[in-house]
Protein backbone atom coordinates (compact mmCIF):
# COMPACT_ATOMS: atom_id res chain seq x y z
CA UNK A 1 0.00 0.00 0.00
CA UNK A 2 1.35 3.31 -0.73
CA UNK A 3 2.20 5.98 1.66
CA UNK A 4 -0.05 9.08 2.01
CA UNK A 5 3.33 10.64 1.36
CA UNK A 6 3.04 9.70 -1.88
CA UNK A 7 -0.12 12.08 -2.23
CA UNK A 8 0.32 15.12 -4.95
CA UNK A 9 -0.07 18.92 -3.16
CA UNK A 10 -4.56 18.39 -3.08
CA UNK A 11 -5.24 22.57 -4.07
CA UNK A 12 -2.93 21.73 -7.13
CA UNK A 13 -4.73 18.80 -7.80
CA UNK A 14 -7.86 20.59 -8.31
CA UNK A 15 -6.61 23.64 -10.34
CA UNK A 16 -4.86 21.39 -12.76
CA UNK A 17 -8.67 19.47 -12.75
CA UNK A 18 -10.15 22.75 -13.55
CA UNK A 19 -6.91 24.17 -15.93
CA UNK A 20 -7.66 20.45 -18.00
CA UNK A 21 -11.49 20.65 -18.11
CA UNK A 22 -11.00 24.26 -19.91
CA UNK A 23 -7.68 23.84 -21.25
CA UNK A 24 -7.26 27.68 -19.64
CA UNK A 25 -5.67 29.03 -16.50
CA UNK A 26 -7.62 32.12 -17.12
CA UNK A 27 -11.13 29.78 -17.20
CA UNK A 28 -9.54 27.69 -14.38
CA UNK A 29 -9.20 30.58 -12.39
CA UNK A 30 -12.84 32.27 -12.62
CA UNK A 31 -14.07 28.83 -11.32
CA UNK A 32 -11.77 28.66 -8.52
CA UNK A 33 -12.15 32.46 -8.13
CA UNK A 34 -8.09 33.14 -7.48
CA UNK A 35 -5.82 34.81 -9.95
CA UNK A 36 -4.82 33.06 -13.06
CA UNK A 37 -1.21 33.61 -11.88
CA UNK A 38 -2.39 31.14 -8.94
CA UNK A 39 -3.53 28.29 -11.17
CA UNK A 40 -0.13 28.48 -13.43
CA UNK A 41 1.72 28.52 -9.94
CA UNK A 42 -0.13 26.01 -8.77
CA UNK A 43 0.15 23.69 -11.69
CA UNK A 44 4.24 24.28 -12.11
CA UNK A 45 4.04 23.28 -8.52
CA UNK A 46 2.70 20.15 -9.66
CA UNK A 47 4.55 19.79 -12.35
CA UNK A 48 7.75 19.46 -10.55
CA UNK A 49 6.37 17.48 -7.95
CA UNK A 50 5.72 14.78 -10.60
CA UNK A 51 8.59 15.88 -12.89
CA UNK A 52 6.59 15.86 -16.21
CA UNK A 53 5.45 18.74 -18.17
CA UNK A 54 1.64 18.41 -18.32
CA UNK A 55 0.83 21.63 -20.36
CA UNK A 56 2.15 22.76 -23.74
CA UNK A 57 2.31 26.64 -22.87
CA UNK A 58 1.36 28.48 -26.06
CA UNK A 59 1.48 31.56 -27.12
CA UNK A 60 -2.42 31.75 -26.79
CA UNK A 61 -3.63 29.13 -24.41
CA UNK A 62 -2.28 26.25 -23.03
CA UNK A 63 -2.74 22.67 -24.50
CA UNK A 64 -2.37 18.87 -22.24
CA UNK A 65 0.41 17.19 -23.00
CA UNK A 66 -0.07 13.68 -23.63
CA UNK A 67 0.70 12.58 -20.46
CA UNK A 68 -1.54 15.53 -19.02
CA UNK A 69 -4.05 14.17 -20.90
CA UNK A 70 -4.07 10.41 -19.59
CA UNK A 71 -3.21 12.54 -16.01
CA UNK A 72 -6.44 14.47 -16.31
CA UNK A 73 -8.91 11.28 -16.94
CA UNK A 74 -7.52 9.62 -13.83
CA UNK A 75 -7.69 12.90 -11.92
CA UNK A 76 -10.98 13.78 -13.07
CA UNK A 77 -12.65 10.45 -12.04
CA UNK A 78 -11.46 10.48 -8.65
CA UNK A 79 -12.45 13.91 -7.83
CA UNK A 80 -15.53 12.92 -8.83
CA UNK A 81 -15.46 9.78 -6.86
CA UNK A 82 -14.38 12.04 -4.06
CA UNK A 83 -16.83 14.53 -4.69
CA UNK A 84 -19.90 12.18 -4.61
CA UNK A 85 -18.99 10.49 -1.38
CA UNK A 86 -18.31 13.49 -0.09
CA UNK A 87 -21.93 14.78 -1.04
CA UNK A 88 -23.54 11.80 0.22
CA UNK A 89 -21.87 11.77 4.03
CA UNK A 90 -23.06 15.45 4.19
CA UNK A 91 -26.03 14.10 3.23
CA UNK A 92 -26.32 11.77 6.03
CA UNK A 93 -25.39 14.53 8.69
CA UNK A 94 -27.94 16.47 7.64
CA UNK A 95 -30.39 13.59 8.00
CA UNK A 96 -29.06 12.35 11.22
CA UNK A 97 -31.44 14.42 13.27
CA UNK A 98 -34.22 13.24 11.39
CA UNK A 99 -35.91 10.10 13.08
CA UNK A 100 -38.18 7.89 10.40
CA UNK A 101 -40.93 6.03 12.41
CA UNK A 102 -43.19 3.56 10.75
CA UNK A 103 -46.74 2.13 12.42
CA UNK A 104 -50.04 0.91 12.06
CA UNK A 105 -52.48 3.76 10.92
CA UNK A 106 -54.57 2.91 13.97
CA UNK A 107 -51.56 3.31 16.79
CA UNK A 108 -50.01 6.47 14.56
CA UNK A 109 -53.50 8.34 14.74
CA UNK A 110 -54.67 7.28 18.47
CA UNK A 111 -51.42 6.90 20.40
CA UNK A 112 -48.29 8.39 18.65
CA UNK A 113 -49.70 11.67 17.13
CA UNK A 114 -51.39 12.88 20.35
CA UNK A 115 -47.83 12.34 22.17
CA UNK A 116 -45.68 13.90 19.51
CA UNK A 117 -45.63 17.78 20.12
CA UNK A 118 -43.99 16.60 23.84
CA UNK A 119 -41.40 14.72 22.28
CA UNK A 120 -41.10 18.07 19.83
CA UNK A 121 -41.31 19.97 22.89
CA UNK A 122 -37.98 18.59 24.25
CA UNK A 123 -36.29 17.65 21.03
CA UNK A 124 -36.50 20.89 18.82
CA UNK A 125 -33.44 19.50 16.44
CA UNK A 126 -34.84 16.24 15.69
CA UNK A 127 -37.31 16.18 13.29
CA UNK A 128 -39.89 13.11 12.97
CA UNK A 129 -41.18 11.54 10.27
CA UNK A 130 -44.31 9.34 10.61
CA UNK A 131 -44.63 6.91 8.17
CA UNK A 132 -48.43 5.22 8.82
CA UNK A 133 -48.71 1.49 6.96
CA UNK A 134 -50.89 -1.44 7.52
CA UNK A 135 -47.91 -3.60 5.69
CA UNK A 136 -44.85 -4.08 7.63
CA UNK A 137 -41.82 -1.83 6.74
CA UNK A 138 -38.93 -3.25 5.46
CA UNK A 139 -36.57 -1.09 7.73
CA UNK A 140 -33.11 -0.98 5.65
CA UNK A 141 -35.32 -1.05 2.27
CA UNK A 142 -37.41 1.63 3.58
CA UNK A 143 -35.04 3.95 5.20
CA UNK A 144 -36.94 3.38 8.60
CA UNK A 145 -35.41 4.17 11.24
CA UNK A 146 -37.77 2.90 14.11
CA UNK A 147 -41.06 0.67 13.76
CA UNK A 148 -43.59 0.02 15.94
CA UNK A 149 -45.48 -3.70 15.56
CA UNK A 150 -47.44 -5.50 16.96
CA UNK A 151 -47.10 -9.31 17.18
CA UNK A 152 -45.03 -11.80 18.73
CA UNK A 153 -41.86 -11.96 17.04
CA UNK A 154 -38.99 -13.04 16.30
CA UNK A 155 -37.65 -10.29 14.55
CA UNK A 156 -34.62 -11.34 13.09
CA UNK A 157 -31.23 -9.42 13.20
CA UNK A 158 -33.57 -6.25 14.23
CA UNK A 159 -33.20 -4.56 17.91
CA UNK A 160 -36.17 -5.36 19.86
CA UNK A 161 -37.51 -4.51 22.61
CA UNK A 162 -41.84 -4.43 24.36
CA UNK A 163 -43.48 -1.17 24.47
CA UNK A 164 -46.64 -2.35 25.61
CA UNK A 165 -49.03 -4.98 25.87
CA UNK A 166 -53.30 -4.69 25.15
CA UNK A 167 -55.84 -5.41 27.37
CA UNK A 168 -59.41 -5.20 25.60
CA UNK A 169 -62.42 -3.19 27.38
CA UNK A 170 -65.85 -2.58 25.73
CA UNK A 171 -66.82 1.26 25.18
CA UNK A 172 -69.51 3.24 24.19
CA UNK A 173 -70.59 7.73 23.93
CA UNK A 174 -72.51 8.67 26.84
CA UNK A 175 -75.24 9.77 24.24
CA UNK A 176 -75.30 6.26 22.99
CA UNK A 177 -75.32 4.65 26.64
CA UNK A 178 -78.70 6.84 27.70
CA UNK A 179 -80.36 4.70 24.64
CA UNK A 180 -78.95 1.23 25.43
CA UNK A 181 -78.06 1.20 29.13
CA UNK A 182 -76.08 -2.01 29.75
CA UNK A 183 -74.80 -3.30 32.80
CA UNK A 184 -73.40 -6.49 32.08
CA UNK A 185 -71.94 -8.68 28.91
CA UNK A 186 -74.38 -10.31 28.14
CA UNK A 187 -76.79 -7.18 27.52
CA UNK A 188 -74.59 -6.68 24.45
CA UNK A 189 -76.03 -9.22 22.38
CA UNK A 190 -78.91 -6.77 22.45
CA UNK A 191 -77.20 -3.54 21.58
CA UNK A 192 -75.55 -2.94 17.74
CA UNK A 193 -71.89 -3.54 18.11
CA UNK A 194 -69.01 -1.99 16.22
CA UNK A 195 -66.95 -4.57 14.63
CA UNK A 196 -62.70 -4.25 13.51
CA UNK A 197 -62.29 -5.60 10.16
CA UNK A 198 -58.35 -4.99 10.31
CA UNK A 199 -58.76 -7.22 13.82
CA UNK A 200 -60.60 -10.10 12.32
CA UNK A 201 -57.97 -10.30 9.91
CA UNK A 202 -54.98 -10.94 12.51
CA UNK A 203 -55.04 -14.54 14.05
CA UNK A 204 -56.05 -14.70 17.34
CA UNK A 205 -56.54 -11.26 17.43
CA UNK A 206 -59.57 -10.83 20.08
CA UNK A 207 -62.41 -9.68 18.51
CA UNK A 208 -66.08 -9.77 19.83
CA UNK A 209 -66.48 -13.33 19.74
CA UNK A 210 -63.37 -13.81 21.56
CA UNK A 211 -63.96 -11.20 24.15
CA UNK A 212 -67.65 -12.50 24.67
CA UNK A 213 -66.70 -16.09 25.35
CA UNK A 214 -64.05 -14.76 27.56
CA UNK A 215 -66.46 -13.06 29.75
CA UNK A 216 -68.68 -15.82 29.45
CA UNK A 217 -70.97 -14.87 27.28
CA UNK A 218 -73.32 -17.67 25.13
CA UNK A 219 -72.35 -16.31 22.18
CA UNK A 220 -74.81 -17.04 18.73
CA UNK A 221 -73.55 -17.85 15.55
CA UNK A 222 -73.85 -14.49 13.97
CA UNK A 223 -73.37 -11.25 15.39
CA UNK A 224 -75.07 -8.36 13.86
CA UNK A 225 -73.61 -4.49 13.67
CA UNK A 226 -71.31 -2.28 11.30
CA UNK A 227 -68.11 -3.15 10.04
CA UNK A 228 -65.42 -0.57 9.64
CA UNK A 229 -62.18 -1.20 7.68
CA UNK A 230 -59.44 0.23 10.43
CA UNK A 231 -59.86 0.42 13.78
CA UNK A 232 -59.62 4.06 13.96
CA UNK A 233 -63.04 4.17 12.07
CA UNK A 234 -64.54 1.99 14.51
CA UNK A 235 -63.57 3.96 17.57
CA UNK A 236 -64.93 7.14 15.17
CA UNK A 237 -68.29 5.33 14.75
CA UNK A 238 -68.22 4.66 18.80
CA UNK A 239 -67.53 8.16 19.40
CA UNK A 240 -70.39 9.36 17.15
CA UNK A 241 -72.86 7.00 18.78
CA UNK A 242 -73.01 4.19 16.52
CA UNK A 243 -72.93 1.66 18.86
CA UNK A 244 -70.09 -0.56 21.40
CA UNK A 245 -66.68 -0.84 20.16
CA UNK A 246 -63.89 -3.34 21.89
CA UNK A 247 -60.48 -1.42 21.87
CA UNK A 248 -57.24 -1.75 23.74
CA UNK A 249 -55.52 0.82 26.03
CA UNK A 250 -53.14 2.24 23.73
CA UNK A 251 -55.72 3.10 20.97
CA UNK A 252 -58.10 5.30 23.49
CA UNK A 253 -56.02 8.27 23.35
CA UNK A 254 -57.77 10.99 25.16
CA UNK A 255 -61.18 10.11 23.91
CA UNK A 256 -62.18 8.50 27.83
CA UNK A 257 -60.17 11.79 29.37
CA UNK A 258 -62.25 13.90 27.21
CA UNK A 259 -65.72 12.41 27.82
CA UNK A 260 -66.13 11.30 24.20
CA UNK A 261 -66.11 7.46 25.34
CA UNK A 262 -67.09 5.00 28.23
CA UNK A 263 -65.01 1.82 29.73
CA UNK A 264 -67.42 -0.16 30.59
CA UNK A 265 -68.24 -2.67 32.98
CA UNK A 266 -66.16 -0.92 35.50
CA UNK A 267 -62.69 -1.48 33.04
CA UNK A 268 -63.14 -5.37 32.47
CA UNK A 269 -60.81 -6.51 30.50
CA UNK A 270 -59.47 -9.79 27.98
CA UNK A 271 -55.94 -9.72 27.60
CA UNK A 272 -54.68 -9.58 24.01
CA UNK A 273 -52.37 -12.31 22.77
CA UNK A 274 -49.92 -9.77 21.15
CA UNK A 275 -47.86 -6.99 22.17
CA UNK A 276 -46.17 -3.61 20.59
CA UNK A 277 -43.06 -4.14 19.91
CA UNK A 278 -40.29 -1.20 18.91
CA UNK A 279 -37.83 -2.51 16.20
CA UNK A 280 -34.42 -1.21 14.99
CA UNK A 281 -31.89 -1.72 13.07
CA UNK A 282 -28.92 -2.66 15.03
CA UNK A 283 -26.99 0.52 13.59
CA UNK A 284 -29.71 2.80 14.43
CA UNK A 285 -28.65 3.01 17.92
CA UNK A 286 -25.23 5.02 17.01
CA UNK A 287 -27.72 8.00 16.38
CA UNK A 288 -28.03 9.75 19.24
CA UNK A 289 -31.54 11.58 17.48
CA UNK A 290 -32.87 8.00 17.43
CA UNK A 291 -31.43 6.60 20.81
CA UNK A 292 -33.50 9.78 22.23
CA UNK A 293 -36.26 9.36 20.63
CA UNK A 294 -36.67 4.97 21.46
CA UNK A 295 -36.32 6.67 24.97
CA UNK A 296 -39.00 9.20 25.05
CA UNK A 297 -41.27 6.19 23.02
CA UNK A 298 -40.49 3.97 26.50
CA UNK A 299 -41.47 6.60 28.58
CA UNK A 300 -44.58 7.78 27.11
CA UNK A 301 -45.15 3.49 26.68
CA UNK A 302 -45.32 3.53 30.44
CA UNK A 303 -47.99 6.35 31.22
CA UNK A 304 -50.47 4.32 28.23
CA UNK A 305 -53.42 3.86 31.26
CA UNK A 306 -56.77 3.76 30.46
CA UNK A 307 -57.41 6.81 32.00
Amino acid sequence: MMSRADLPPLYALRAFDAAARHESFALAAVELCVSAGAVAHQIRQLESWLDVALFHRLSRGVRLTDAGQRYANRVGTLLDELAEASTTLRHEGRQSHVVTVSAMPSLVTRWLMPRLPEFMARHPDIEVRVLASTRPSDLARDAVDVAIRLGSGPYGDLDCTVLFGEDFVALASPAFLKRYPVSAPGDLLQVPLLHDELVARIERQIDWRRWLLAMGVAVPARLPGSLFSHTYLTLEAAVAGQGVAIASAPMLGSLVEHGLVQVLFDGQSVPGPYRYHLLRLPEAGYRPSVEAFCRWLHDAAKETTLC
